[in-house]
């Protein structure tokens, strides 16, 4: 175990979690999502103890199956990728993406109506996630429960095992109210974790009478992580029954995805039905696609330059509606173009704003007025190019006689960007057409 001083406690709970905790909506890098019913197969596999428990695609079939579990206490949870699944509700009608349940009968029913229906939470947006598949597990009687996560966070350099007494909870609320709820071990990732370590892990968290049981869950909670290349394992809560058994009562699971190619039967189990199809689209031309809630469409070359573009933009008063990174275009019209088109995939979008440090700008901006032509786009594009031959790609841009304006300076552009939103709001609530005549 380590320790590095340049961070204060507080400071690093905050970092970790808030990071751990980003929705898939906000992650600019695709990450493997697992339901929580593979992820119960792999606990299984590693010896790490999880109730009893059957998946059903179907209200018959989840008749059938609860059935071999042989309890009338259970416990159904939709299979889809949100968090916050028990405060959610279906597009049908029903309340809750996990539910109590007493009887197979019930069970049954319930999956009935929640297979094939969509459950909206506050992580999905309005359109809500569909649900194919539910998993009905055994309810255990659980006298107290508690929380154990392991994290790659870069502030370390390696896995971080988080921990607290207060499982159950928010751990996001939890980090940014007690922050000092919440253990963290930092663990050398060449030396891997040792079971003294694992121990006074339990230790931390009132499990001292059951140190080895839960240490030796910690233990194999990091060769997992380790073995398949996780990012993320999340149980919350580890619980403790009655009889003094300790189970994974909830798992969350991420890989990662730069790990495919050796991890090739873990990542065939990613189902692309729970992503937004522009963030699958977005990932085979390697680019990063990300929607948001305003109504500027954001071309940008790297995250870095991305993280300032929404920045700057929400500084000026504006909102970007999504945001593309096309990475290095290396020239590549067609790049260009698969960007563009991913922007303009949102309906949302009345002004797109292309900000590119990159390379040769005169072909960057060729490529920029192809691609206009052949998408037919129509809003009006504020284009800020860095780099070599940026003069000339300014006047190419300028004479191009689209609704393009070029910009040199990224302040100047973002007040701009924002400016045109802004009058395009106000022109499509008048009904009133807006025509640019753009100077070079």
């Amino acid at each position: 175990m380590f320790v590095i001083q340049a961070y204060s406690y507080r400071l690093l709970i905050k970092n970790i979690i808030s990071s751990k905790l980003q929705s898939s909506e906000c992650m600019i890098k695709r990450r493997l999502s697992l339901h929580e019913y593979h992820s119960f197969r792999l606990l299984e596999e590693a010896g790490v103890p999880v109730p009893p428990f059957v998946v059903a695609s179907n209200k018959v079939d989840a008749g059938e199956k609860v059935r071999k579990l042989k309890t009338d206490n259970l416990v159904i949870k939709a299979q889809v990728l949100t968090g916050a699944r028990s405060k959610g509700f279906f597009k049908g009608g029903l309340k809750g993406g996990i539910k109590m349940v007493n009887s197979a009968d019930e069970a049954e029913k319930i999956a009935g109506q929640m297979i094939g229906d969509y459950l909206v939470t506050q992580q999905t947006g309005a359109k809500g996630l569909l649900c194919n598949y539910v998993m009905i597990a055994k309810r255990l009687k659980i006298i107290k429960e508690f929380y154990l996560g392991i994290i790659m966070e870069r502030n370390f350099g390696g896995p971080v095992i988080l921990s607290s007494v207060h499982g159950g909870a928010d751990i996001d609320h939890l980090s940014k109210t007690t922050p000092e709820a919440i253990n963290y071990t930092p663990v050398d990732i060449i030396k891997g974790l040792e079971r003294r370590e694992a121990e006074e892990i339990a230790e931390k968290i009132d499990l001292g009478d059951k140190k080895k049981e839960a240490g030796e869950i910690v233990m194999k909670l990091y060769e997992i992580f380790i073995k398949r290349d996780a990012l993320l394992i999340d149980i919350n809560p580890l619980g403790l029954d009655h009889q003094g058994n300790l189970w994974c009562i909830d798992a969350k699971l991420k890989f990662d995805d730069d790990a495919a190619y050796k991890q090739r039967t873990l990542h065939s189990l990613r189902d692309t039905s729970q992503e937004d199809p522009r963030v699958i689209q977005a990932a085979k031309h390697k680019f990063s696609y990300v929607p948001m809630d305003g109504n500027i469409g954001c071309l940008v070359s790297g995250a870095g330059l991305a993280m300032a573009t929404i920045d700057i933009i929400n500084l000026h008063g504006g909102s970007p509606a999504n945001f593309v990174n096309v990475s290095s275009l290396r020239g590549s019209k067609e790049r260009l173009k698969a960007g563009l088109k991913l922007i303009m995939s949102e309906p949302s979008v009345m002004v797109v704003f292309i900000n590119i440090f990159d390379g040769r700008c005169e072909v960057i901006a060729e490529g920029i007025v192809l691609a206009i032509q052949e998408l037919n786009i129509d809003v009006p594009i504020v284009c800020r190019l860095q780099g070599r031959n940026a003069k000339d790609a300014r006047i190419l841009l300028g004479m191009a006689n689209l609704k393009i304006l070029p910009v040199p300076d990224l302040e100047e552009a973002s007040r701009l960007v924002v400016k045109v939103a802004q009058i395009m709001v106000l022109a499509k609530s008048k009904n009133v057409k807006v025509n640019f005549e753009l100077p070079i």
